[in-house]
């Protein structure tokens, strides 16, 4: 049964956002290419979508059990995993160009009394399907309930999926230049 909605505008950045149950965020060490969402912690996933830099509507349900499938043709196949609950309510950050936003609304109550493993089921949809900057039409429905940590599911990737989430690894895997100098100090 659905125990609570939520519906607001995120103004996105460049590369999607976390939602889950941490606010302890870092860019993911892996993105999920050719998912549109993929583990980032066990308490947070990082979710991709198609605007880059532009408006999308977040619609999240709280569940006291399993809702039933949306058959609406609108919606992408539904996408599932599970985040294990580091604090009691829900996240939501911006993965900006090398920062980190917090994006829950501030006039919007947090969702809370979350506790152990939690369900998340993600549905999409872009008017404009074509990734770029600006309004897309864009939407996501996030549906929550509390359930066992169990297997995530996820479509197919492809090869080119495959080499994307390998270049990004590497990318991710290469020491941060340390931009930091050193000064003497003269006493007079």
């Amino acid at each position: 049964m659905l125990v609570r909605e939520s519906s607001f505008t995120v103004e996105l950045g460049e590369n999607g956002y976390l939602i889950g149950f941490t606010d302890d965020y870092a860019y993911p060490q892996e993105m999920p290419f050719g998912w549109r969402c993929g583990p980032a912690t066990e308490a947070n996933a990082v979710v991709l979508t198609t605007t880059d830099t532009g408006p999308l509507l977040i619609t999240i349900q709280v569940h006291d059990a399993p809702p039933p499938a949306e058959t609406n043709g609108d919606w992408e196949p539904a996408e599932e995993l599970s985040l294990r609950t580091d604090l009691p309510h829900l996240c939501l950050a911006t993965l900006e160009q090398g920062d980190i936003l917090d994006a829950w609304p501030e006039d919007e109550p947090p969702l809370k009394n979350f506790d152990g493993w939690v369900r998340m089921r993600l549905y999409c949809h872009a008017d404009d399907p074509e990734p770029g900057i600006g309004d897309h039409g864009e939407r996501h429905l996030i549906q929550l309930w509390p359930a066992p940590e169990t297997p995530p599911i996820h479509p197919e990737i492809t090869e080119e999926d495959r080499r994307a989430r390998a270049e990004y690894a590497a990318d991710m895997a290469m020491p941060v230049e340390d931009y930091t100098a050193e000064y003497s100090v003269e006493e007079n």
